[in-house]
């Protein structure tokens, strides 16, 4: 299974949100990096075929997912990044509900139902209003609904959003089990999450990808630009004026500085083994990061 993306672009009057994008997709994982305003959800949607692109392509084994029509979407899973449910419906109602929308049959529908309320460790509340339910919970019920056709490429727009540090791990589990014969690709700004489980990560900005690689190759490029320096607390602010700090720890009346620098900061500055924060940050800076 291949889905490619052939030169994406999206204009809006004269911004360009999307600039001639291109990757070729297989089953894994892949996370997509940039900070706000990058033309992730703009992409992520065109992916989808819910917006049409100014030019470019988008194929699924060869076939333009645009001319596959419902095909295509009897394949994609999708959660936006604020998707939309019904608050007097309980979770297994809504769920049934797209599901009906989605055309699967109403016994096999109640069964992928039951599946995903216990996979996603809503069972006991499957009978509660949604509305009721705090942030994390409605999450899970999005993240639910884009699985109920078992979908063979999943798009996933922010799903760690609201999720405690356990859920958020169930979920890295799930969608690295899930990947293994799917195509999974999901946006986040949180970068431990994508460290974890994508076997390959694009980084996007100004809507064109500047970087893409596995996370050791990307780590790897800012290697010898990663340093720890430890300063009196009293003079912690003042490095922070002046370089890029990855990392703050207080060690009684010192500071540990996790410091992003081409050049060796200071004669006492040890060189760190990078990871991919360090490159997010390195190459975004610390005000979009």
């Amino acid at each position: 299974m291949e889905l490619s993306i052939d030169r994406l672009t999206k204009h809006y009057g004269h911004k360009i949100a999307v600039d001639r994008v291109s990757a070729t997709l297989t089953p894994g994982v892949y996370g997509l990096l940039g900070a706000n305003g990058a033309g992730k959800t703009t992409l992520m949607r065109m992916l989808c075929a819910i917006l049409e692109p100014t030019s470019g392509e988008v194929r699924l084994n060869g076939k333009e997912v645009s001319a596959m029509g419902g095909a295509y979407r009897d394949v994609l899973g999708y959660l936006p990044q604020d998707f939309g449910y019904y608050p007097s419906y309980t979770a297994a109602e809504f769920l049934s509900y797209i599901a009906a929308l989605k055309g699967i049959p109403r016994e096999a529908a109640k069964r992928r139902v039951r599946e995903l309320l216990e996979m996603l460790d809503l069972q006991s509340v499957s009978n509660k209003k949604i509305k009721t339910f705090s942030g994390g919970m409605k999450q899970r019920v999005g993240i639910a609904q884009s699985l109920l056709n078992n979908p063979q490429v999943l798009i996933l727009d922010e799903p760690t959003s609201g999720l405690d540090p356990k859920e958020r791990i169930r979920l890295r589990n799930l969608l690295s089990e899930y990947a293994a014969d799917k195509i999974v690709l999901l946006s986040t700004h949180i970068v431990s999450d994508v460290e974890a489980i994508a076997d390959e990560v694009l980084v996007m900005n100004a809507g064109q990808f500047i970087m893409h690689g596995t996370v050791p190759e990307l780590a790897e490029r800012v290697r010898g630009k990663v340093w720890e320096l430890t300063v009196p607390r009293e003079k912690a602010r003042l490095w922070q004026a002046q370089v890029t700090v990855a990392n703050y720890r207080h060690e009684g009346d010192q500071v540990a500085l996790r410091i992003l620098s081409d050049d060796k900061p200071s004669e006492q500055a040890t060189p760190c083994e990078p990871i991919l924060d360090d490159a997010y940050l390195y190459y975004f800076g610390a005000k979009e990061a």
